[in-house]
This record gives C-alpha cells, sequence and structure tokens, in this order.
C-alpha cells in the first residue's frame, strides 16, 4: 500500500487530462489513468506515471482500472473524471445514436467509475470526486445542443451525489472550464460539418459557427487548468464550483440569472460571422 495520495485521471493522452497527470505527478502523487489512444501514453509512463488503455463507455475497461489501483495502491483519494468530447452538429440532423454516444462518454462513463471507486473512499473515510464539466453546463450555443446537455447533467449529478456522499467524508465538485488552448474547438467543430445531412439547411451555420470558435487561440493553457484540478482536489473546505477565471465565473452567471441577456449578446456576436 503507498503512502502517496492516489489520484485517478481519466482522459489523460491530451489537453487538460495529460496536464493534470504531469502536475499531479510533480506533486508528489501516484497517479493511475488512462484513455483511448494508447499510442500516446508511453511519455506518461517513462515519467513514472501509470497508465492503460481505458474506454469510459465500456464497464469491464473500468473495472480494469479501479481493481488495478486499488490492488496497486490500496486506497484512492481522488477520481477525477475528465474524459469528453463534443458532438457538435444540428438538434434536428444528430443522430440518436451519436447523441447516445454523447451521454454514454460524457455522464455515463463518469458515473460508472463513480460507483465503483466509492466503497473505497467510504471504507477510507475520504476521498474527493472532481467532475470536468464546462461553462457550457450554463451557457449555450448553436450546435452544442447535445455536449451542453451532457455538462449541464454532470453537473446536477455532481450537486446530488455530494449531498449523498458527505456524510461517508466523500465530497463530489464540479470544475467548469472555459476557452482553453486544445484541439477541442477543431474537433468539435469537425464533427458538426460530419454531422451534416446533404444539402443541409445548416450548412452557412456550421461554416459561420466554425469561424467564430476557431478564430483566435484562447490564452488559457491546459496547464492553467489543471492548477484548478489540483485547487480543487486539496481545498481543506471544497467549493461545489471551480473556474479558472472571473471571466468564466461572470459568463455562468451571466447565464443562470439573465438568460436573455445571454441570449441577446450570443446572438450579436453569431452576425459578426454569418455570411
Amino acid at each position: 500500500m503507498t503512502e502517496q495520495k492516489v489520484v485517478i485521471i481519466t482522459g489523460i493522452s491530451s489537453g487538460m487530462g495529460l496536464a493534470a497527470a504531469e502536475l499531479f505527478n510533480r506533486k508528489g502523487w501516484a497517479v493511475y489513468g488512462g484513455a483511448r489512444r494508447v499510442e500516446r501514453l508511453t511519455a506518461l509512463t517513462d515519467q513514472g506515471i501509470h497508465v492503460q488503455p481505458l474506454d469510459v463507455t465500456d464497464a469491464a475497461s473500468n473495472k480494469a482500472l479501479v481493481e488495478w489501483v486499488k490492488q496497486d495502491a490500496g486506497r484512492i483519494d481522488v477520481l477525477i473524471n475528465n474524459a469528453g468530447y463534443g458532438e457538435y452538429g444540428p438538434l434536428e440532423e444528430v443522430g440518436l445514436d451519436k447523441a447516445r454516444q454523447q451521454f454514454e462518454v460524457n455522464l455515463f462513463g463518469a458515473a460508472d467509475l463513480t460507483q465503483q471507486i466509492i466503497p473505497t473512499m467510504r471504507a477510507q473515510g475520504s476521498g474527493r470526486i472532481i467532475n470536468i464539466s464546462s461553462i457550457g453546463g450554463d451557457i449555450y450555443m448553436p450546435l452544442g445542443g447535445w455536449y451542453h446537455a451532457t455538462k449541464a447533467a454532470i453537473n446536477m449529478f455532481s450537486d446530488v451525489l455530494d449531498l449523498e456522499v458527505e456524510k461517508f467524508g466523500i465530497r463530489s465538485v464540479v470544475v467548469q472550464p472555459g476557452g482553453t488552448q486544445s484541439e477541442w474547438a477543431k474537433t468539435s467543430m469537425a464533427n458538426a460539418a460530419k454531422n451534416l445531412n446533404a444539402n443541409s439547411p445548416y450548412t452557412n451555420l456550421v461554416t459561420s459557427m466554425t469561424k467564430m470558435l476557431t478564430s483566435g487561440e484562447p490564452k488559457v493553457t491546459a496547464a492553467d487548468l489543471a492548477e484548478v484540478f489540483y485547487k480543487a482536489a486539496t481545498d481543506r473546505k471544497p467549493k461545489r464550483r471551480y473556474f479558472h477565471s472571473l471571466g468564466d465565473r461572470l459568463v455562468v452567471m451571466i447565464g443562470r440569472r439573465n438568460p436573455r441577456t445571454w441570449r441577446t449578446g450570443l446572438k450579436f456576436v453569431m452576425n459578426r460571422f454569418m455570411k
């Protein structure tokens, strides 16, 4: 049994998951995790990070990871449910099979891992579950309907879970990143283009939204968000929500309290990119 704190992180092959794995490792934690793109995991192994192939939509894959950590480390202090993607496209045209897959990855994969690690945390009398949502769980844009739905769902899942497990010494919290330097925007909009029907009436919308979402590189890096992950994992008195910046917090506040203001502002920005 290791004396180190132990963290499991999903989706560690790139972006925030990769940066978080490296940060926790530098901080002296025992880091375990996985991703589907196993060819990207070699560099993490070289740093002493424990990795294996992981598909969060496969219950057997999730169980294999959790059982490995329990046997190898003897404890689980933190689970970071980071794996996710954006199945963008018009709600009229995105196939419901793809919509279900979006929920399988962004919500049910996290829920499966959470259910598997809670008994260990409860026996320890401590533990923290960090669900990586998005400011898109409270605000929205065209073409992201299914993505936004999953992030709103993970927010509610986390809040209910926190009420249920706090008495066992376990806390469930949410990190809501905003725009971050990553492959996310390009991948999501590529999915939107793939999800268009032939002669779709939404073609111009996809073109315009692609320009809007990829027109500038965000200043915030994955390493910046990794620091937020670490704070969420180590705060003595954890918050329900964690944001990287005041701007992200304010955008979410507007979306919650003044939805008409959000919609008006979004349409104004969209019009700048429309043909």
